[in-house]
């Protein structure tokens, strides 16, 4: 079980605690305004970002000390952690409402409305995290040229999910000032901020989920999709066994593999019954 269970959810899954989604966290000021301020300003991210990979040039002993200090930073502040489609959906039971919106990280690196992110709230109509945004007022969120704030139901949100699935990406909940947990997004590694910074560049901000794929090789027919649908590039072939194979070592547990697996050779295993996995994060 990772360290934020044991941290934020009392032994247990902590995005599953409904705690972690009141509205008594949104009442706390400097929350409110850490969000305004990152919805409000979306660049400052992105050039963050941009100055980790410029970091990696460092010599190593230098990166030793600013990577931990970095990670250790954003756990405290924003982070996120990847869980299937089966755990949002859980998280979605508990919810009031369900509030999709254009994608921050998209509107930082390709510049359009792509409406990849999912605000949550035990509150209905949005509560005050939609009340929030509303008063950011960022053309990209609410401006004449967007659908605004959506409300969805959970059948909605999941087929939405699903959806997103099958375009390779891989489902994310992130903190606004931790625990607080204000959102699920779908991530790729080539327009999410925080994936090119724990994938490209080595600084953690989005850690693994609490499963791991594994290729059943006996129902595995070698087509090979699931590599095209890996984020993490934790899926190798077998050109003798014709098979594919998941790298515990790299596997982020999204199962998103399994939505170009027509022969449903590939489940996910709780990431503890692996001795290699179990102590990745």
């Amino acid at each position: 079980m990772c360290e934020f269970c044991h941290q934020h959810g009392e032994g247990k899954r902590w995005y599953l605690q409904a705690k972690n989604y009141s509205e008594d966290l949104l009442s706390d000021l400097k929350r409110r305004q850490y969000i305004f301020n990152f919805i409000k300003y979306p660049e400052h991210s992105a050039n963050s970002i941009e100055t980790l990979g410029r970091l990696k040039s460092l010599p190593r002993f230098v990166q030793s000390i600013v990577n931990p200090y970095i990670t250790n930073r954003q756990k405290k502040s924003h982070y996120g952690q990847v869980v299937p489609i089966e755990e949002c959906e859980k998280i979605f039971d508990s919810l009031g409402s369900i509030v999709r919106i254009a994608c921050y990280c998209r509107h930082s690196t390709v510049g359009n409305e792509l409406r990849y992110c999912y605000c949550l709230s035990m509150a209905p109509n949005g509560g005050m995290l939609a009340k929030l945004i509303r008063e950011v007022d960022a053309s990209y969120l609410t401006g004449p040229d967007t659908a605004g704030l959506e409300i969805l139901n959970k059948e909605e949100a999941i087929a939405s999910l699903r959806a997103h699935e099958k375009e390779g990406l891989c489902h994310t909940v992130w903190t606004f000032i931790t625990p607080f947990i204000g959102a699920i997004c779908n991530c790729d590694r080539t327009d999410c901020l925080a994936m090119r910074a724990t994938i490209g560049y080595g600084f953690p901000i989005m850690f693994r989920s609490e499963y791991l794929a594994e290729v059943n090789p006996s129902s595995c027919n070698g087509c090979r999709q699931c590599m095209q649908y890996c984020q993490f590039g934790a899926i190798s072939y077998s050109a003798a066994e014709k098979k594919s194979r998941v790298d515990p070592r790299c596997c982020y547990g999204c199962g998103i593999c399994r939505s170009g697996c027509e022969n449903k050779a590939i489940s996910l295993l709780d990431r503890k019954s692996s001795p290699i996995a179990s102590v990745l994060w």
